[in-house]
């Protein structure tokens, strides 16, 4: 298996505040893989701090 995260970060903004919000996203993203089987074809999309969606992960058969 696969697992595949993408995130787009606002280009605009300066490091610290993409690292910054990137690592939120992690941390969330992170905190709610329990609610999944972790197998091929699960997945949802991913938001930033202000519930925009700025990307995706999905399990994909290797």
């Amino acid at each position: 298996m696969k697992f595949v995260l993408e995130v787009t970060v606002d280009e605009g903004a300066s490091t610290q505040d993409r690292a910054g919000e990137l690592g939120r996203i992690l941390r969330y993203w992170g905190g709610n893989l329990h609610h999944y089987a972790l197998e091929p074809g699960d997945g949802s999309a991913v938001y930033d701090s202000a519930y925009q969606e700025v990307g995706a992960w999905r399990v994909v058969a290797s």
